[in-house]
């Protein structure tokens, strides 16, 4: 675990391991829930389908495609214990794969009309 204040910077680093050079990660969606095995029910997104949610979240440079940066400022949820839990999801793809989900960025998705 990790000790921070409300609001602190949290900097975060993901880095893939694998003696293949060719591999690029990024980072589709990353989650924030009060409890460790639920994080479906009570959610906040800080990225959601490689689209930003959280305005305090940015990205840093990273000079390696296999190692992914980035923060957003801590919070706590409202009337719950001051834990939070992130679960966050990456995706591996070959470097220069242009269809591949690492070079699609944000995803939105149109809603489907309700049926009668």
């Amino acid at each position: 675990p990790y000790y921070v204040d409300i609001n602190q910077n949290l900097f975060l680093e993901a880095y893939l391991h694998s003696s293949d050079p060719n591999l690029v990660l990024f980072l589709d969606t990353c989650v924030a829930s009060p409890t460790p095995h639920n994080v479906t029910t009570v959610t906040y997104d800080i990225i959601r389908n490689g689209c930003v949610r959280d305005s305090t979240y940015s990205t840093y440079y990273s000079p390696y495609k296999h190692i992914v940066r980035f923060k957003f400022n801590a919070f706590q949820f409202v009337h719950s214990s001051p834990l939070v839990y992130l679960q966050c999801e990456l995706a591996v793809c070959r470097a220069y794969d242009y269809s591949s989900r690492c070079y699609q960025g944000c995803i939105t998705r149109s809603k489907r009309e309700a049926s009668s």
